[in-house]
C-alpha cells in the first residue's frame, strides 16, 4: 500500500523535463503522489495512459479487471482499506455508467477514490459523439469533485487537487474525464510534492464543554463509525472507552472499529439491530457519535435519534463541516478528524467510578446474548453456525467482504471483528446496499494485501452481479475464498414482498448455475456443502489452497433472517389483514 508519509522527489524546473505525452505525465503525477495500484478495464480512449503504465510497470500496477464496475469496486475497497484514494479507470460511455456505482458506493461510504474517464477528443465535443457524455452532470451529485483535465500541461495541477479533494474533510470520490486528445498531447512539466492528508482538531471549548456534557450524563453512549480511522485513532478510542466504562457501538458496516471482545462493546447498530441495544439508545440521556453520518441506517429510520432534534443530548463528532448540522441539530457540533478527536478524548480527565458503570456492563451483557446462535432446526446449513466457524477459524487480520442481502445480517450479528488487526479495515461492505460488491472487493483487497485471509460472503443473485471479477483473481493470484449462500431467490426482497404482498411471488425467484462448477470452470477450486458438518473442512481446504476457492452453501430459503422464516413472515402479513 502507498505510504502517506512518503514525499516523492520530483522536478522543480520545468525547462529541465523530458517532453512526453499527457498519458506519460498523469502517470507519473500519479507515482508522485505515492500510487501503487490501478484498477481498470481498457479503453481506446485512453490508450495513452495505458502506454503511460506501460512505461512504469515496474512501480505502479494496473489491474485489468472484467467489468468497470467491478473495477471501480476493487478501487473503494483498496480506498477503504488503506485510506489512500484508490484509483479507477474506464472509458466513456458505457464504461463511465458501468463504474457510477463504485462511485456512488464511494460517496455514501465517505470512502477516497478517483475515478479517471477517458473522454472524446476536443474536435469533437458537445457533438453528442460516440459514447460522449458531460461527465460533470452525470457525476455531479454522487462526487466530491468532477472536472476535465483539457491541458496537458495542467495534469499535475488537477491530479493534486484531486487528491487533496478525495482524502480532506469528510472523504469521497473524484471523477476526472480525459480527453483523448489531451493525453496525445506533449508537455514537460514538473510534478508537484505529495500530497498532505490535511486535519482538523477540536477547539478546546469544545472539549471542555464535551468533557462537561458527560460529566452530567447518566446514561451515555458512544457510537463510532465513518471513515479516516486510523489504527492510533482505534487504540485510541478504545483507551477512551475503558478509562470512562462507555458502552460503545459502531454504526452500520463500521464493525471493525471497536474491538466486539472488549467489555465496553454493545454491538452493531444497524440493520438488523438487537431490540436491547436499540431499547439502549432509545433510552440514553447523552449520545457520542464519533465520526458517522448518523443516517438512515445507523439511525434505525431516525427513530433511534428523532431527526431533527433528538431526545437525548447529542454530540456529533464529524471531519466533515458540510455534514454537521444537515440533519440533526446536535447540542454540541465538533469538526475533527478521526486521529485528531480520539488522540483527545483519550487524554480526557476520567471520573474514578463512573455512574454509569452498570449500564455499561449491562450493554455488553445484552451483546453476548445476542450473538449466542438461536437453536436451528431447518434442513441445508445454519447460517449461524457457519458465521461462528468463520468467526473461530479465521486469523485474526482477516479482511470479511459483502455485498448487499439478507445473507449479510448473519455475518453483522455472529462475526467479531478486530480493529485494524492487519493494519488496515478488516470490514469492507457498502453502506450504500450495492450489491455485487463482496467479490471485486475482496480481490481488491487481496491484491492489495497479499499475506492478508480475505473472504468475500456473497448471496447467489449478490455473486452473479460480479461474480466474473474471479477471472482477474486468477489472473492475478489473488487466493480469496467466496462463500455463497444460495437459497435461490432474491432474499430482501422477497422478504419484503412476502410482508407487503403476502403469498404474491413476482420477480424474486432465481435459476442459478452450478457455483461450484462455474468456479472451476475459471480455474478455481469450487465446492458445495449442503450440512453444517460439511463447512468446516470445506474452509480449511480452501484457507490452504493456493488459488481462489468457491464454497457454496446451499440454505432452506425459509431461513430468512436471523430472527424469522419467510413462513412466519407471510403469516403475520396475513393476519393483519384478516388472514386475506
Amino acid at each position: 500500500m502507498a505510504n502517506s508519509n512518503s514525499a516523492v522527489s520530483a522536478s522543480h524546473d520545468a525547462a529541465g523535463a523530458t517532453p512526453q505525452p499527457g498519458g506519460h505525465v498523469l502517470v507519473d503525477a500519479l507515482l508522485a503522489h505515492g500510487a501503487e495500484l490501478a484498477f481498470g478495464v481498457p479503453g481506446e480512449s485512453y490508450l495513452a495512459v495505458l502506454d503511460g503504465f506501460h512505461a512504469r510497470r515496474d512501480r505502479l500496477r494496473f489491474v485489468i479487471c472484467r467489468q468497470e464496475g467491478g473495477a471501480a469496486v476493487m478501487a473503494e475497497a483498496y480506498g477503504k482499506l488503506t485510506g489512500q484514494p484508490g484509483l479507477a479507470f474506464c472509458t466513456r460511455g458505457p464504461g463511465a455508467t458501468n463504474a457510477s456505482i463504485g462511485v456512488h458506493t464511494a460517496y455514501q461510504d465517505s470512502t477516497p477514490m478517483i475515478l479517471f474517464i477517458g473522454q472524446v477528443g476536443g474536435d469533437f465535443a458537445d457533438r453528442e459523439a460516440f459514447q460522449e457524455i458531460d461527465y460533470r452532470r452525470m457525476f455531479g451529485q454522487m462526487a466530491k469533485w468532477v472536472a476535465q483535465i483539457d491541458r496537458a500541461e495542467r495534469i499535475p495541477e488537477y491530479i493534486a487537487r484531486a487528491y487533496q479533494t478525495a482524502t480532506s474533510g469528510r472523504p469521497g470520490p473524484v471523477v476526472l474525464a480525459l480527453p483523448e486528445d489531451m493525453l496525445s498531447q506533449p508537455a514537460a512539466v514538473p510534478q508537484l510534492a505529495h500530497y498532505q492528508r490535511v486535519m482538523s482538531w477540536p477547539g478546546e471549548a469544545d472539549l471542555a464543554r464535551l468533557a462537561g456534557m458527560l460529566a452530567a450524563a447518566e446514561r451515555p453512549f458512544v457510537i463510532a463509525g465513518g471513515s479516516g480511522w486510523t489504527p492510533q485513532a482505534c487504540q485510541d478510542l478504545q483507551r477512551f472507552a475503558e478509562r470512562f466504562r462507555l458502552p460503545v457501538g459502531c454504526a452500520f458496516r463500521f464493525q471493525d472499529l471497536f474491538d466486539s471482545r472488549h467489555a465496553s462493546y454493545a454491538g452493531d447498530v444497524g440493520i438488523g439491530i438487537n431490540p436491547a441495544l436499540a431499547e439502549r439508545i432509545r433510552a440514553a440521556d447523552l449520545v457520542l457519535a464519533i465520526g458517522p453520518r448518523l443516517g438512515e441506517m445507523t439511525t434505525g429510520g431516525y427513530t433511534l435519534l428523532a431527526a431533527p432534534r433528538p431526545a437525548q443530548t447529542l454530540i456529533h463528532v464529524h471531519a466533515g463541516a458540510e455534514e454537521l448540522g444537515s440533519v440533526y441539530q446536535a447540542d454540541l457540533m465538533v469538526q475533527a478528524s478521526m486521529p485528531a478527536i480520539a488522540a483527545r478524548l483519550a487524554r480526557l480527565d476520567a471520573p474514578a467510578a463512573p455512574r454509569w458503570q452498570a449500564w455499561t456492563a449491562a450493554a455488553h451483557a445484552d451483546y453476548e446474548a445476542y450473538v449466542e446462535p438461536r437453536p436451528y432446526a431447518g434442513p441445508g446449513v445454519d447460517l449461524a453456525a457457519m458465521v461462528r466457524t468463520l468467526d473461530a477459524v479465521l486469523p485474526a487480520d482477516a479482511v470479511v467482504t459483502n455485498g448487499a442481502g439478507n445473507y449479510a445480517s448473519w455475518l453483522h450479528r455472529y462475526f467479531r471483528y478486530r480493529p485494524f488487526a492487519g493494519g488496515g479495515r478488516g470490514q469492507l461492505a457498502p453502506t450504500s446496499g450495492a450489491m455485487g460488491y463482496g467479490v471485486p472487493a475482496a480481490v481488491g483487497a487481496k491484491i492489495a494485501f497479499p499475506g492478508r485471509t480475505v473472504v468475500a460472503l456473497a448471496g447467489d443473485g449478490c455473486f452473479l452481479m460480479n461474480g466474473q471479477e474471479l477471472a482477474t483473481a486468477m489472473q492475478y493470484g489473488a487466493a480469496i475464498i467466496v462463500i455463497v449462500v444460495n437459497n435461490g431467490m432474491y432474499g430482501t426482497i422477497r422478504m419484503h414482498q412476502e410482508r407487503e404482498y403476502p403469498g404474491h411471488v413476482s420477480g424474486t425467484e432465481l435459476h442459478n448455475p452450478d457455483f461450484a462448477a462455474l468456479a472451476r470452470a475459471y480455474g478455481a477450486r469450487g465446492a458445495v456443502v449442503t450440512r453444517n458438518e460439511e463447512f468446516e473442512p470445506a474452509l480449511r481446504e480452501a484457507l490452504a489452497a493456493p488459488v481462489a476457492s468457491l464454497i457454496e452453501i446451499r440454505i432452506d430459503p425459509e431461513q430468512i433472517t436471523p430472527r424469522t422464516t419467510l413462513q412466519a413472515i407471510r403469516a403475520q402479513a396475513l393476519a393483519a389483514r384478516g388472514g386475506s
